[in-house]
């Protein structure tokens, strides 16, 4: 590692699946840093950088004007962003899928018939473009958190929604019509960084 000059800081998520593993994959890149947050930063007892702890969602933002160096997201909260922020690794962990899901005796069965349905999501520009690139034309309801529950409540007619293993979709008797993407944890870089701030 090159630590040269200014402190080195690394956004991750404050709360959710992806803290843990961002940590431990941080650990295993020989960075110790205090087992106590202290507010929302931890600092690395063996190198001059800074751990954020910030929203998932605001991990790119925080990267691309240059509040981080470094951050560790997911992919698909990238893509929603529309950020072009340099993928600089793909870490293997924090795996899951962008999907469309229906009620199980629903008559929708194929993408075709989303045309003119409700659709209720956290992700709408990513829907947005899987629907035009389709040719569908359909209503986006967008809902952040428990999207899952919307065709119960008959606020939508579908869902968009990440799944890891599905169980969720099947607990609330929703069955996937169609993946629109693949997704994983990825560490990214603010555009500006110089060789004397290289950590990775």
């Amino acid at each position: 590692m090159n630590l040269q000059n200014k402190k080195i800081r690394i956004a991750v998520q404050k709360g959710g699946r992806l803290k843990a593993p961002s940590l431990e994959f941080l650990k295993s890149i020989g960075l110790e840093f205090e087992s106590k947050e202290t507010g929302l930063t931890s600092q690395c007892l063996n190198a001059d950088v800074e751990i954020l702890y910030v929203r998932n969602c605001d991990i790119p933002q925080y990267v691309k004007y240059g509040v981080a160096d470094y951050g560790i997201v997911g992919e698909n909260v990238l893509i929603e962003r529309k950020s072009n922020l340099k993928i600089e690794k793909r870490l293997g962990f924090g795996k899951c899928r962008l999907v469309i899901a229906v009620p199980e005796r629903s008559n929708i069965k194929r993408i075709k018939d989303l045309r003119e349905e409700r659709i209720a999501t956290s992700y709408p520009n990513t829907l947005k473009g899987f629907l035009r690139r389709n040719g569908i034309n359909a209503s986006m309801i967008e809902i952040n958190g428990s999207v899952e529950l919307c065709p119960s409540l008959n606020l939508s007619d579908a869902v968009c929604d990440i799944t890891q293993t599905g169980r969720t979709l099947e607990e609330n008797n929703l069955k996937i019509i169609t993946e629109i993407m693949d997704s994983e944890a990825v560490l990214i870089s603010n555009p500006s960084l110089n060789n004397g701030k290289i950590l990775f």
